[in-house]
């Protein structure tokens, strides 16, 4: 069997820790080793791939929790520590600036993540997973190995504490992120797809699948749509109209504009809970 490492860090005394999902994406088993060098059997609570993050627990009272901090008081400019544990050698911080804020990188799954602290602190792969905090000791970002291999060379990339807190408290209670819904796969167009499948626009976002009964299924939306506008919205790729998603409410009506063949349509959909996966 295969072994991986990376870091985490507790968020809850009663022993809930934070880390990144593809640290322990397919796990078997999951072996913490604390500061104190007391080593526990974790159990996965949840993991999110779509934004790299997952919570684990392991059995221990009283643990010393870390102190969150508000990233949105974050200066292009300001200090910050990125700590880890690389490969189980032992506790390092990486001191660094904050030289971008509100980043958006696309990573290897073909999906971009939004809101990211760039920072100029080296982030190695042991260190994934493991906090990004401010001079104040407050985390304020969670680092990813994943996201930094994508991005600006030499630039460490973490997900803003802000982002992550509604999503691992979804981890926690449920065990996956709820989110708002539309029940489609998509696909960017481009002017090769476009000529390709026949399509009316050289851009925007293709249906491929629609979920049965989902709010797209009962906004008539079908497979070979192409969706140009979501609200008030212009959708160029499918970034454009997940982010646009990722902006809605649970229950709230939205607008879709879409092409099908030669002529463009409106129609209306309600997003709904995303199911669990």
């Amino acid at each position: 069997t295969q072994q991986g490492a990376g870091s985490g860090w507790i968020i809850d005394e009663t022993g809930i820790i934070v880390t990144n999902s593809h640290v322990v994406e397919g796990a078997e088993s999951v072996t913490v080793t604390l500061s104190d060098d007391r080593v526990f059997l974790a159990e996965i609570i949840g993991t999110d791939p779509r934004d790299d993050l997952a919570v684990i627990k392991i059995n221990a009272e009283k643990l010393p929790a870390a102190t969150i901090g508000d990233a949105s008081a974050l200066k292009v400019g300001d200090w910050l520590i990125a700590i880890g544990n690389p490969l189980g050698l032992g506790i390092s911080a990486k001191e660094g600036i904050v030289s971008r804020l509100g980043v958006p990188v696309s990573v290897s799954s073909g999906q971009t993540l939004y809101d990211l602290i760039e920072t100029s602190a080296a982030i190695n792969p042991g260190n994934s997973g493991g906090p990004l905090v401010n001079m104040a000791g407050e985390v304020i970002g969670i680092t990813s190995i994943k996201i930094a291999t994508v991005g600006v060379e030499g630039m460490g990339y973490a997900i803003s504490i802000n982002t992550a807190l509604p999503i691992i408290e979804d981890l926690v209670t449920i065990g996956y992120v709820i989110r708002p819904w539309l029940g489609v796969v998509l696909y960017t167009v481009d002017e090769g797809i476009a000529n390709r499948f026949e399509l009316a626009v050289n851009q925007g976002s293709l249906v491929t699948e629609v979920a049965p009964n989902s709010p797209a299924d009962k906004a008539g939306l079908e497979p070979g749509d192409v969706i140009v506008g979501f609200e008030d919205r212009e959708i160029t790729n499918t970034d454009d109209l997940i982010q646009a998603i990722r902006t809605t409410q649970i229950g709230q009506m939205v607008k879709i504009t879409y092409w099908r063949d030669e002529t463009k349509y409106t129609t209306y959909a309600t997003l709904i809970e995303s199911p669990p996966p």
